[in-house]
């Protein structure tokens, strides 16, 4: 029994002096910059970069995204606008593609523009650290912006809702 009040004394003095190992907290970021040709992914804060983060992109990612299905991430001025948490990858924070020049593009060139860019991490059928690895060194989205899970928990609490994105070449 005395065993048993030093073990949950032990338990419970722990519970109160765990040390949090979770990153800090991460201010607000005021924009996101995504460079395509460097694959990176920006967070910045009046004026300087908080954070940088390597991304995958689009299959097909050089040029800007034209029509639904051609694989490509879409470059301009976008805000991100909604989330997903409980979505088919790791957490995703919607894009507002297509904007009204990319409509229009599209219209007129008979095309659906597609949409349901997003910024997101990893699949969630992926359990593999060796294959969660080579998604990390590839393009392998359909035109979305992908990090690695952690950092998209970063991303996720440094980006609100309504944060502008710029997606560059």
């Amino acid at each position: 029994m005395v065993c048993a009040a030093l073990c949950l004394t032990g338990w419970l003095a722990g519970c109160s002096t765990t040390k949090d190992t979770s990153s800090p907290k991460l201010a607000a970021a005021d924009e996101v910059v995504v460079d395509k040709s460097d694959r990176k992914l920006r967070l910045i804060k009046d004026g300087k970069v908080m954070r940088e983060y390597r991304v995958a992109l689009g299959k097909d990612p050089i040029g800007h995204k034209f029509r639904e299905g051609d694989q490509r991430t879409p470059e301009g001025k976008y805000v991100l606008n909604w989330r997903n948490p409980r979505s088919q990858f790791y957490k995703s924070i919607h894009v507002s593609y297509p904007n009204v020049d990319d409509r229009l593009r599209a219209q007129e060139a008979g095309y659906n523009p597609g949409g349901m860019i997003m910024i997101h991490g990893r699949p969630n059928y992926i359990k593999s650290p060796a294959v969660q690895a080579e998604y990390d060194r590839i393009d392998w989205t359909n035109g979305c912006i992908a990090v690695k899970n952690h950092e998209m928990d970063e991303i996720w609490q440094a980006v609100k809702d309504g944060t502008p994105i710029h997606i560059q070449p």
